[in-house]
């Protein structure tokens, strides 16, 4: 199915390039020999991250968009203009009843929350999934979804899109040739603050006609209505609803670490940074894993720390991606001081050192090595620049399997959600046995692993 006139391939990836949803892109083998089968598409959610996934998957002529569902239906205007032809839900279970025959595949781009009932009911009716990041809201969900996905040989995707694009690849293939030696320790941030402190207003709001409330809570527990509090945006601040600042930016930012040094799970982690309170994650968040070792690291064992918000790793590391020793003298300065978070440098992205140089991955831009003099003549390797969403439905329709499937993506996601059940245990070291799903030495910790659905919203299989 063509797009629509008003808005063709050309000035569609145009758009996106320019966008801030994420650095420059190209579609990967747009021009090659299309399949000649249709993927007819569902998308679960219309507005915002949704949109977005929406216009980027139907770039591709081969993929039909037959229906989508969205609890908010003032939120649907866009996308029946763009596609007046497709069918439109309020109800996203109504949507899999109904028209369970005529997709083959779907996006699930919903508050983190719901990612999990609604790509694994999907999944049952065996339809290709695109979820947008993270996987699922808890650790349990994320197993299950990449279990059943595995089992049933359903082609799969995580919305990292940065995973495709070149730079991300650069830097893998740096760390993996051997550019900076053996690696000894990881830091990696972002200056985002998904979190908030104190209870919910006093208080309910009337909800709007549009929304059905009901469904937006779906497996959460009741509660009124505060206009602005949850929905459209600020659901990521909330425990119930969304993941906070690691959750969101956690599983972009830790992607080219996860694949470069081909981590597993990890043996323990420890959260130095404060606690999320009653309602809300919290900022500010320091959390230190110890994952095993693996032909990439120095050691048996590798250190990678996480911080988010204000809180940046120690200033001799930062000092280490400095372009000259007078930038790095600035920015180790006095003891415990650093340059004032928001630069380049400083916003998001992470140091990886090693034994023969470091490695900086600004998010989204070209690595860079440390230190300069060394590696000024230093070529970056080649790498191919990939549509994130293409290779996903093109897999879909011709086969294969795309590079950020949950095989890949799952395990990448619980150890960004094991860092938010750590959170809530600030000082203590959690020793993660990843075969039992199990924290073994904190038993109070293993409540957050999964969490109870709210009566009459259990999904089976779940």
């Amino acid at each position: 199915m063509p797009l629509p006139s008003s808005t063709t391939r050309r000035t569609f990836l145009k758009s996106i390039g320019a966008s801030t949803l994420a650095a420059p892109f190209f579609a990967r083998n747009l021009q090659a020999a299309q399949p000649s089968q249709v993927l007819r598409h569902a998308s679960f959610g219309a507005s915002g991250m949704a949109w977005s996934d929406i216009q980027a998957i139907m770039s591709n002529p081969f993929v039909k968009l037959v229906a989508v569902a969205d609890v908010d239906l003032n939120r649907t205007a866009q996308v029946k203009a763009a596609f007046p032809e497709i069918r439109v839900y309020q109800d996203w279970r109504q949507l899999l009843d109904r028209e369970k025959n005529h997709i083959d595949s779907v996006n699930v781009s919903t508050p983190d929350h719901m990612h999990g009932p609604i790509a694994l009911s999907a999944m049952q009716l065996g339809k290709h999934c695109y979820c947008q990041k993270p996987l699922a809201h808890d650790i349990y969900e994320t197993r299950m979804l990449t279990n059943f996905a595995r089992e049933k040989k359903l082609v799969t995707q995580m919305g990292i899109q940065i995973h495709s694009y070149k730079v991300y690849r650069q830097a893998v293939a740096l760390v993996q040739s051997g550019a900076i030696g053996k690696v000894k320790e990881v830091h990696t941030w972002s200056s985002k603050k998904w979190g908030d402190v104190g209870a919910p207003p006093a208080g309910k709001d009337e909800v709007p006609s549009s929304l059905n409330w009901d469904l937006w809570l779906g497996t959460a527990e009741e509660r009124p209505f505060v206009k602005g509090y949850y929905h459209p945006g600020n659901w990521r601040k909330r425990l119930d609803f969304g993941t906070g600042t690691f959750g969101d930016m956690g599983c972009h930012i830790f992607d080219p670490v996860f694949e470069a040094l081909a981590l597993t799970a990890p043996l323990s982690l420890r959260s130095v940074g404060p606690a999320p309170d009653r309602w809300n994650w919290a900022i500010n968040a320091n959390i230190r894993y110890i994952f095993p070792g693996t032909r990439f690291t120095e050691g048996k064992t590798v250190a990678v720390s996480w911080y988010d918000g204000d809180a940046r790793p120690p200033a001799e590391i930062m000092a280490l991606t400095r372009e000259s020793t007078d930038d790095a003298a600035t920015a180790k300065g006095k003891k415990g001081e650093r340059k004032k978070a928001g630069s380049d440098n400083d916003s998001q992205g992470s140091i990886i050192i090693g034994t023969a140089g470091t490695l900086h991955i600004p998010h989204v831009a070209a690595p860079k090595l440390y230190p300069v003099e060394k590696f000024k003549n230093f070529v970056l390797p080649e790498a191919e620049q990939g549509h994130h969403w293409t290779q996903w439905a093109e897999a879909c329709v011709n086969g294969g399997k795309p590079g950020a499937n949950f095989d890949y993506s799952g395990p990448l996601t619980e150890a960004v959600l094991l860092g938010s059940v750590a959170t809530r245990f600030p000082q203590t070291t959690l020793n993660w046995n990843s075969a039992a799903l199990q924290f073994d030495n904190e038993k109070s910790a293993n409540q957050y692993v999964r969490r109870t659905y709210r009566k009459g919203w259990e999904v089976a299989g779940m």
